[in-house]
């Protein structure tokens, strides 16, 4: 096993597709929003392959959303384009509140500055029904590599794995080698997974991938964690220094929130909102969140953009002054 990522307290085979029990499945929501979901099912896109991180967000809410709407609400997995594909066909769906999607962060700071104008997805173009969660990147290496800490790096060329061009493990790996002065290229794979698989095989030297996904083979002794990427020490790994604290400017985390076609109704947003807010509340999701090493990030839609337009600000002044193009070799 490659993950420590797990659906605690629920069943996996069951959260593949949740349905409401004994509810009333048929009929239909008013234009107006005022009855819904009014007995329609619901779906929730993600930008990924069944089993990764934001596939398994979303399958934890999934149940409690369902028990609460009273509604049959099922993950649907369109990964392409590090989640891009499934904006972008959510975009295109009916504003009702009966299609929306766990939008990864990374896809609205992170992928617009490595991608042409014109396929960057704007998060101006959707609702936003609630933030959900932030998780933080750890720097890894296989132990038999001997790369232990940041200035093993230096004064060797290093082949570092990301889980996709355009995402926070590329940028913060980005950051961090073009200030350490480190020859450095990067290796896209698509997904933590297969980054973590590479950084064990010995495909790559090094690469930066969520922490919920590596502990586990760090736990057991199999990856050597070399920074984390967040802005103080995970509690989880509290003898594992930041690159804040080597005197690096990394700010990068992931983040994840609920989105929704542009002009669906504000009743059915706000009984959305409501809906994932009992959902977060529950002893279920919050030993998720726990076990996987997950910051609760449940602001609303306003707050959240906010957070994320500053991000894309943020990132793109750091890119400029380190003058790193992603999705090219460093």
């Amino acid at each position: 096993m490659t993950r420590k990522l797990v659906v605690s307290g629920l069943g996996f085979a069951l959260a593949l597709t949740v349905s409401a029990c004994g509810s009333n499945l048929g009929g239909g929501s008013g234009g107006d929003g005022a009855e819904f979901p009014g007995g329609d099912p619901i779906t929730i896109y993600v930008g990924a392959d069944p089993g990764g991180s934001t596939d398994l967000i979303a399958r934890a809410l999934a149940e409690p959303v369902s028990d609460d709407l009273g509604v049959a609400v099922t993950v649907e997995n369109k990964p392409g384009a590090n989640g891009a594909l499934a904006a972008k066909e959510l975009a295109g769906k009916k504003a009702d509140g009966h299609t929306i999607m766990v939008f990864n962060g990374s896809l609205a700071f992170i992928t617009p500055l490595a991608v042409p104008e014109d396929e960057a997805v704007d998060i101006a173009g959707y609702e936003i029904v609630t933030g959900v969660s932030q998780d933080d990147y750890v720097l890894v290496s296989g132990p038999s590599s001997g790369l232990k800490t940041v200035e093993d790096l230096k004064g060797k060329p290093i082949k570092y794995g990301t889980t996709g061009v355009g995402t926070g493990s590329e940028l913060s790996q980005a950051l961090l080698f073009a200030q350490a002065g480190i020859q450095a290229t990067a290796v896209p794979f698509d997904g933590g997974n297969p980054t973590l698989t590479a950084v064990l095989g010995g495909q790559v030297d090094v690469g930066a991938i969520q922490l919920g996904e590596a502990v586990e083979q760090i736990e057991a002794g199999k990856l050597t964690p070399i920074v984390t990427f967040a802005e103080k020490r995970p509690s989880y790994l509290p003898d594992t220094p930041t690159a804040v604290e080597a005197g690096y400017d990394t700010p990068v985390q992931q983040s994840r929130a609920v989105f929704a076609p542009k002009g669906t109704p504000k009743e059915v947003l706000d009984t959305l909102r409501g809906s994932f807010e009992k959902a977060f509340g529950t002893d279920a999701y919050k030993k998720f969140n726990e076990d996987n090493q997950l910051t609760p990030n449940e602001i609303d839609g306003d707050a959240l953009r906010a957070q994320w337009t500053d991000n894309l600000d943020k990132y793109q002044k750091l890119v400029g002054q380190y003058k790193i193009t992603l999705g090219e070799q460093q």
